[in-house]
């Protein structure tokens, strides 16, 4: 007789964050969508609150959703630098890179953070899963590869008074951290000073069941520092601010393109600096070698856009006539008070010629649709930049 088996549970729907319940009763807007599987939060009360708190005050974000991968053993260096497009090597133990890897076709698969926590020991943070990526990266390499991912949190504190919140929460010792730099303040609680807003600010690691408890440490200073939760939607009109790109948004994955064509290079991206073809063999290397000689098939640029109306997903024009790319991501920017986006452009255009380019926008007023075509302008810097990003040890506010 077969022995009877105890039923269990299988989760159905999204998956709760370690501090979806702090969440839930912060939410007005009731705004949430799916982050890796995970509930993640669109809108707590409007975008307007959450964004200028970014600019002004201090923020959380729960970055707990992100793919995360414990690489260690002999040869964790050698298999990082097999994979990403920069020289590894450099990285030293507490400090963190932005980084991207390419397929075999030098087309971009993903771009995130590498931690570098000793000599042997890292973290990829990223938006794509890469449990498999790795492994076949790692074939017979002397490493071991975990997925974090369910295991560790994380909350990004991003604003110009998260410093200030972060010594009144008793955290103080991270004053001494420079852009990109890594440490642990206290035993299992890891502070790097990365982010996402181009502004001051702090990512906090934890072990998932110790997030709860951090996050409520945090959340007790927030009376004096403006401390709000906020969702996506406020974060990626920094980003774009910030002249940050995206996966999804100005970029298509590789891994999951479905038409032939549709990835991109960093080189294509601007991101030739990130491309070390000095350091020897890394995935994608010889058809970057190619790409670079043979010249870039597009140009992702920063574009100053005419009139109000953001010109997200817009067609862009060469002399009003023929199309030449369309815009990946366009917001109105409340602090530098501009109509920004970022764009790609089909070579030579964003290149060689920078000139007479036009974006067709569409704007419904009253239930018509009014066409309008407006100029724009490519821009070099960043639409937002603050000293303050950079100051060590940060200045009070």
């Amino acid at each position: 007789m077969a022995k009877k088996q105890t039923p269990f549970a299988v989760p159905m729907g999204l998956i709760p964050t370690p501090v979806q319940d702090r969440l839930e009763s912060l939410s007005r807007a009731k705004s949430w969508t799916n982050w890796a599987g995970y509930i993640s939060a669109g809108t707590l009360d409007t975008v307007e609150f959450e964004y200028f708190a970014i600019r002004n005050q201090c923020t959380l974000f729960d970055v707990s959703p992100m793919h995360k991968y414990r690489i260690t053993g002999p040869d964790a260096e050698a298999v990082m630098n097999r994979m990403m497009t920069r020289n590894v090597a450099k990285l030293k133990p507490g400090r963190v890179a932005y980084t991207m890897w390419c397929d075999e076709e030098g087309m971009l698969i993903d771009d995130g953070t590498l931690f570098r926590f000793g000599p042997d020991d890292f973290r990829l943070c990223c938006q794509e899963p890469m449990f498999s990526w790795l492994h076949d990266l790692a074939y017979g390499f002397d490493v071991s590869i975990i997925d974090e991912s369910h295991a560790v949190a994380g909350f990004a504190l991003q604003g110009p008074t998260s410093y200030s919140l972060l010594s009144d929460a008793g955290l103080a010792q991270a004053g001494a951290l420079k852009p990109f730099d890594l440490a642990e303040v206290e035993p299992g609680l890891w502070i790097s000073r990365t982010g996402f807003t181009g502004d001051l600010g702090y990512e906090l690691w934890v072990d998932w069941d110790k997030a709860g408890a951090l996050w409520d440490r945090l959340w007790d200073q927030r009376g004096h520092w403006g401390l709000r939760a906020i969702g996506f939607e406020a974060l990626n009109i920094a980003r774009i601010e910030a002249g940050f790109v995206a996966a999804g948004f100005d970029f298509q994955p590789s891994q999951h393109a479905q038409r032939l064509g549709r990835g991109r290079s960093p080189i294509e991206l601007g991101f030739s600096w990130l491309v070390d073809f000095e350091k020897g063999h890394f995935n994608g290397r010889r058809a970057l070698i190619a790409h670079r000689d043979g010249g870039a098939r597009y140009h992702h640029v920063r574009l100053d856009v005419g009139g109000f109306k953001p010109a997200d997903g817009a067609l862009l024009y060469h002399r009003k006539r023929k199309e030449i790319g369309h815009v990946t991501s366009g917001v109105w920017s409340p602090t530098a008070k501009r109509n920004i986006a970022l764009a790609e452009l089909r070579a030579p255009y964003g290149g060689k010629v920078k000139d007479n380019i036009w974006a067709e926008i569409y704007v419904n007023q009253e239930g018509q649709w009014d066409k309008r075509l407006v100029p724009v302008r490519i821009e070099t810097a960043p639409f937002f930049r603050n000293d303050r990003a950079r100051a060590t040890p940060p200045r009070a506010f």
